[in-house]
């Protein structure tokens, strides 16, 4: 249970840009250790009373407030239901499809070919194509004094139960037992066909030991104003910080990194140095790739438009976005 309380500061756009991009190396990064295999990951920051969380795949996490609105934190990057993710990859030469079987006719969710995945985005899948990233979805938000509960739980939970089901199934509980019930349901509800796991974290006052259970009521427009895409002014947060309930302070989900990091280059005119906007390094051009630098990586790849990084950075950030390193051929 967290129940520390502590003041937050305030982050720029371009902190916020920077955070998502080093989380998704941390997940790149530990994609490797396992070869072949994949993973989702669901990736949660608390700092007070203000989340964090970067998401890849299907592994969901909601926010229960003391209202009673349940709001989704995360993005489901399954193809099935995910027709923005769809368009991504067909879009980059990756075919969208169900499973055929004898007789020709199709069984199962979509799935991405080759390799058969029936995610867009994963952690590892080295080897089922460029086209499965693991860049992740993040979202951030901040809760007002009242707290709220998060549930963080792995695909089976969520084949068997709504967000909606799942925060309702625990109110009034503590954290611990609420979780296990949480996992009981499901399991009672479609049986264990999948990982059924599950994690509950209330961030409260100190002097409060748990969320009190919420009078059911019907179901108003609030959840989608909350939780709709990022203005681009700051009319809605303005109006939502009011309430009381929930502000969303920041929301990304591109796949493509040069969309989250800008095409702004840090240069000292007069030394002809170069900072990258990731590791904040700095050192000369020739020791880095910039806007449109040349083909370092596989001829499929799209020359970088964004900012100046460094050669250890612009690596990740290819790997992050499916690309191989090109290898030399030999001829016989």
């Amino acid at each position: 249970m967290y129940n520390k309380v502590c003041a937050g500061g305030s982050v720029s756009g371009e902190e916020r840009s920077i955070l998502s991009f080093r989380i998704g190396i941390c997940l790149e990064e530990t994609g490797h250790k396992w070869e072949t295999s994949g993973t989702t990951v669901t990736f949660v920051v608390i700092d007070g009373w203000t989340v964090t969380v970067a998401s890849v795949g299907d592994s969901r996490c909601i926010l229960d407030t003391q209202g009673g609105v349940v709001s989704l934190l995360t993005v489901d990057h399954r193809l099935e239901e995910n027709e923005e993710e769809r368009e991504r990859v067909t879009a980059s030469g990756g075919e969208v499809g169900r499973l055929n079987v004898f007789g020709g006719s199709e069984v199962g969710p979509l799935r991405c070919w080759p390799g058969g995945l029936c995610l867009s985005r994963s952690i590892g899948d080295t080897d089922v194509g460029e086209y499965i990233v693991p860049v992740p979805h993040v979202k951030q938000v901040k809760l007002s004094n009242a707290g709220g509960r998060l549930i963080i739980a792995s695909d089976g939970i969520w084949d068997a139960l709504s967000s909606e089901m799942a925060a309702q199934s625990c109110r009034g509980l503590p954290a611990e037992l609420a979780a296990k019930l949480v996992v009981k349901e499901a399991l009672r509800s479609r049986g264990l066909k999948d990982d059924t796991t599950c994690l509950v974290v209330d961030i409260i006052p100190s002097e409060r030991p748990v969320l009190p259970p919420t009078p059911r009521k019907k179901q108003n427009m609030l959840t989608s104003l909350i939780f709709g895409k990022k203005s681009q002014n700051g009319s809605k947060t303005n109006k939502l910080s009011a309430v009381g309930v929930v502000e969303e302070l920041f929301e990304e989900g591109s796949a493509m990194l040069a969309e989250r990091l800008g095409k702004d280059i840090p240069l000292d005119a007069n030394s002809g140095i170069f900072r990258c906007a990731v590791c904040q390094v700095d050192q000369p051009q020739s020791e880095g790739l910039s806007v449109n630098s040349g083909p370092f990586f596989s001829p499929s790849s799209k020359p970088w438009e964004g900012p100046f990084l460094c050669a250890v950075c612009r690596r990740k950030k290819d790997a992050m976005e499916g690309k191989r390193m090109s290898t030399p051929t030999v001829a016989l």
